[in-house]
């Protein structure tokens, strides 16, 4: 075994470290100061040496000197299947080598990315050769042009690309900054942290004689099975955006693999030799793994819960029954531990509060779980751990514990807050109905004033100047020459039309007073309506009254007579109903209602939509009034199906004696009872 450092070229023999070539005859190791910086064995058994100061290989212990290539920093060397030699120059570009000539120099900006090559991998199959790149990409060459060029874009690993390798399989394996490129059949998928890594930065990786993949990454030595990295890629092929995750068994500076962040300038960084050993260089020296001898603890660790801290008061975790937590807690810390005498530093726990976490937490190597202002109930904490070979603790252990409740989180409390709160809305919502019937009924009462005084001024001074008139007129009248005769008729035709004007004014004024409809009166009057529209039809029409009787407000029952006269006509008129029924209902303390319905020929409900016919004002007038009394009307029809017109008042409205009842119950609520009202 062959070891470049910077002091020269060493030969490891059975555990014998040898400085190659003291003498200067051989040119390697001698005080001109060659210093190998990038080895290469052909498939001659040559190796190829490059140095600052010269480029060729060693044949028999000697070294030849290759002068076509300049000596520098050689980043990678492969061989083809053609037996063309490729090296990668830093400095002088990619030459391609042949039985010791150099057949082509290529410079780097011909090969389609910015950079040199940090990495070189002959394709087994195919032939030619894949590049990897210092900044990123990765390129297949052959036959003189770039056939396939893959970037970050495509899915590749991010930044440099450290090594390129092929497995058994054909598989193109590319270790870069940003995980574990796979390429094949011209997909690419990479493996990050995401997916099961420690960390994304790989500096190589190879495959062993044992079915697994040794990856040397920023955290560590990282061992993964074949079979895992076969399922990954199974799951990516399938689809794209799935995310599965592997397996792998890390080794770092606890298992003496050194930790290495940035990798090494130049290639190969690892190597296996014949008896499956894996050589690989940490800058300080070099260490070797062998993958058939690797131990395994197979004993998962106890775990143990030591104590649990609540709002900085400690408490014992080791009794069998529940622990109970004061009320109002708001910081609390439970300290676990998991018992292993082998690298105890790599015990990996993970967590779960029952009723409170959705999930597992994995937590690494943390032996503290904190919780901030848990809410009142019952809790279990479970935690495993799992030892430095992965062998998890699955059943691991658990406390119980519960958090009492402040009297104003517990549940009687807060069934009394929500009963409060809905009785506040029951009055509230009970006394916003009353100052809208309240402002409904001063409304009416307005209205009412307003025709009385309207009636008042009609009858005290235009009837009683037209009743003047006529008695004026008829002393005229007497005056007139009874041979007059054409005056004389003229003047009773005029004196007629007088008594018609003033009949017609105090029917007016009656109507205006709104005394016509007595106190259970309704029904009387809508059959009246009945009888006079029907004209001898045969027509069946009933009145039913529901409740008892209770005194309606003047306008409600003056309002209400005219909705139901003018749906009565309308069912007997226009839809020629021959079953028209009124239903009158005194409903104790909600509401006061009035439903006409009929059999006839109904209505298009579009007509509804558009407020009624046009130029026909019988609906409108219906909700105008409903709504001057702080009613809601509703109208039902379909064609051939009949119609149903409903008027709705609330209680505080409609009825007389509704507010006095409201307020006598008050007066006996604050202790004056017996006042009658």
């Amino acid at each position: 075994m062959l070891l470049s450092t910077r002091n020269g070229l060493n030969r490891w023999n059975d555990g014998q470290i040898a400085k190659f070539g003291s003498d200067t005859s051989k040119g390697i190791g001698n005080p001109t100061g060659l210093k190998p910086n990038s080895l290469f064995q052909d498939n001659r058994g040559r190796i190829w040496v490059s140095s600052p100061n010269a480029f060729g290989y060693l044949e028999k212990d000697r070294f030849v000197p290759l002068h076509a290539v300049p000596g520098g920093v050689v980043t990678s060397m492969a061989q083809d299947r053609t037996g063309s030699l490729w090296v990668a120059h830093e400095q002088a570009d990619l030459f391609q080598l042949l039985e010791g000539h150099v057949v082509q120099q290529i410079p780097w900006s011909n090969l389609g990315n910015q950079g040199y090559a940090s990495s070189l991998a002959a394709d087994p199959s195919r032939g030619g050769i894949w590049i990897g790149f210092v900044l990123g990409g990765v390129v297949y060459f052959s036959d003189g042009q770039v056939r396939s060029s893959f970037t970050t874009g495509n899915g590749l690993g991010e930044g440099r690309v450290n090594h390129l390798q092929f497995d058994q399989q054909g598989v193109l394996w590319a270790a870069t900054d940003g995980g574990l490129s796979r390429l094949k059949n011209g997909r690419v998928a990479t493996l990050t942290s995401k997916n099961g890594l420690p960390c994304d930065t790989v500096h190589w990786v190879i495959e062993d004689d044992a079915d697994s993949y040794w990856l040397y990454t920023a955290c560590g030595l990282v061992k993964i099975a074949r079979a895992e990295l076969d399922a990954w890629a199974i799951a990516v092929d399938k689809e794209k955006d799935v995310k599965p995750t592997v397996k792998a068994t890390v080794f770092d500076n606890f298992d003496g693999a050194r930790r290495l962040s940035d990798s090494t300038h130049t290639s190969p960084q690892v190597a296996k030799s014949a008896d499956g050993r894996l050589w690989f260089l940490p800058w300080d020296g070099v260490s070797v793994v062998d993958p058939r001898h690797i131990s395994f603890n197979n004993l998962p660790p106890p775990v143990h819960i030591e104590q649990i801290t609540a709002d900085h008061k400690t408490y014992d975790a080791t009794s069998t029954q529940r622990l109970q937590l004061p009320a109002l807690v708001r910081d609390v810390q439970i300290d676990y531990t998991g018992l292993s005498l082998v690298v105890p530093e790599k015990v990996l726990f993970r967590y779960k509060l029952e009723n409170w976490d959705r999930d597992w937490q994995e937590v690494s190597n943390r032996r503290t779980a904190f919780y901030n202002n848990l809410p009142p109930g019952n809790y279990r904490f479970r935690v495993t751990a799992c030892n430095n070979s992965g062998v998890w603790n699955e059943s691991g252990t658990y406390l119980d514990f519960s958090i009492a409740p402040a009297y104003y989180q517990t549940t009687w409390f807060r069934i009394s807050a929500l009963a409060v709160f809905l009785t506040m809305l029951a009055v509230i919502y009970q006394l916003r109905l009353q100052q809208v019937a309240r402002q409904v009924r001063a409304r009416m009462e307005e209205r009412l004033e307003e025709r009385d005084r309207i009636a008042r001024d009609l009858h005290d001074t235009l009837l009683q100047s037209v009743q003047g008139l006529i008695l004026k007129f008829q002393a005229i009248s007497r005056e007139i020459p009874p041979n007059a005769t054409a005056a004389h008729n003229a003047l009773e035709e005029a004196l007629d039309r007088a008594d018609e004007v003033l009949d017609e004014g105090r029917d007016r004024i009656r109507n205006l007073r709104i005394s016509s409809i007595p106190f259970g009166g309704l029904p009387a009057a809508f059959e009246c309506v009945a009888r006079e529209v029907q004209h001898g039809r045969q027509t069946t029409f009933k009145t039913v009254v529901e409740g008892r009787l209770r005194l309606l407000h003047p306008m409600v029952r003056h309002e209400t007579y005219c909705v139901g006269r003018e749906a009565i006509i309308n069912a007997l008129t226009h839809s020629k109903g021959l079953q028209v029924e009124v239903e009158i209902t005194y409903e104790p303390q909600q509401q006061f209602r009035l439903r006409v319905r009929d059999n006839g020929r109904g209505f298009d409900p579009k007509i509804l939509e558009q407020g009624g016919r046009p130029n026909h004002w019988g609906l409108q007038g219906m909700r105008e009034r409903s709504e001057r009394i702080g009613g809601q009307l509703r109208v039902w029809s379909r064609p051939d199906t009949g119609s149903e017109i409903e008027l709705i008042v609330p209680g505080a409205t409609a009825y007389m004696d509704h507010v006095k009842s409201k307020r006598f119950w008050f007066r006996r609520s604050a202790g004056i009872e017996g006042e009658q009202l």
